[in-house]
């Protein structure tokens, strides 16, 4: 039985080694299972990709892939998804903030026949606005479009092979990976554990990152967005006729002697605002058509490195994959 392990790697060159160690000791040193490793070097400006391939030339059962750039962790986890050999895949992050034994009870509930196995934060040991911004976010994704999901979230996960294969197919863009799972409907198991701080390296989940999460959330699964055009547009419309009568009634009994411009001028600034925000949700569905119909790939492999071998150069875009030689003949 093969167990993949799938990290992606964002700005980590200080946590790749003692993962490594970590997960030495504490899974590798496990008989049972036959392990690999599949890094994925998400467009990293740091040491990171070094330091991945120091890993590999160390231990042939890791395997590391680069992309040309920052493509996502959507993306880096699908690239290592698609290039992982074993029976199921665990998604662990590389900040070290998720215990490692956590994965073999993962294990455990896979092989009693669950075909996907969350590992729910059931604790955080986390600053205060990064425990707000969760909570609002897994507590709105419950109440509006996956009322499945666990109510302390998931970023650590185990997916079966026919999973896998279910999630390449989908080939979603501008989506939630979290939420493609939880969509599939797949049998479903549950791992609690408390998420531990970050001790070494700084975050990269930027707030502007967040709120893309969430607009790809409610774009993907939800109806909200385009539910909340029409109610403000209905009440506008509504608040519009009877803003309307009352003038005219008004104006027929002589209450109005000069009409105000500064009730007009409110009116037509709220008019223009809610205008404006009917097109931009409106414009977040059209750019995710276009985006879609484009079919570009979600990534693109640019370096796949093998020990044994100073470098491989190749590009690869998920689906199909050339070999190209430089000036050198290489």
């Amino acid at each position: 039985m093969k167990i993949s392990i799938v990290i992606p790697v964002y700005f980590n060159q200080e946590n790749l080694m003692p993962l490594y160690e970590d997960i030495e000791r504490k899974l590798f040193s496990k008989a049972d299972y036959d392990w690999e490793i599949v890094m994925v070097n998400d467009g990293s400006l740091d040491e990171s990709y070094s330091v991945m391939k120091q890993l590999a030339v160390k231990d042939k059962r890791i395997k590391i892939f680069s992309l040309s750039r920052n493509f996502g962790s959507h993306a880096a986890i699908l690239c290592g998804l698609s290039k992982c050999t074993g029976d199921c895949a665990v998604v662990k992050a590389a900040d070290l903030q998720e215990p490692t034994e956590l994965i073999l009870d993962m294990v455990d509930s896979w092989k009693k026949g669950n075909n996907v196995v969350l590992a729910v934060r059931q604790a955080r040991k986390e600053s205060f606005g990064q425990k707000l911004f969760a909570n609002f976010y897994y507590e709105m994704v419950r109440k509006v479009a996956l009322p499945q999901m666990p109510k302390g979230g998931f970023d650590v996960y185990l997916l079966d092979r026919k999973v896998i294969q279910v999630l390449e197919k989908l080939d979603e863009k501008n989506s939630a990976l979290t939420g493609q799972i939880l969509w599939s409907g797949f049998k479903t198991g549950t791992i609690y554990y408390t998420r531990l701080a970050r001790e070494v390296g700084k975050s990269r989940w930027t707030l502007r990152k967040k709120i893309r999460l969430v607009a790809d959330t409610l774009f993907s699964f939800s109806t909200l967005p385009i539910t909340l055009v029409t109610s403000v547009g209905a009440l506008s419309f509504v608040g519009a006729i009877i803003w309307g009568i009352v003038v005219l009634v008004a104006k027929l009994c002589g209450a109005i002697s000069v009409s105000g411009w500064t009730t007009l001028f409110i009116f037509n600034l709220l008019s223009f605002g809610i205008i404006m925000l009917t097109l931009g949700i409106l414009g977040g569905y059209l750019w995710r058509t276009f985006d879609a119909s484009r079919n570009r790939p979600p990534y693109i492999i640019e370096d796949v490195y093998k020990k044994g071998d100073e470098k491989n150069e190749s590009i690869e875009t998920g689906a199909e994959c050339q070999f190209v030689k430089d000036n050198r003949g290489k």
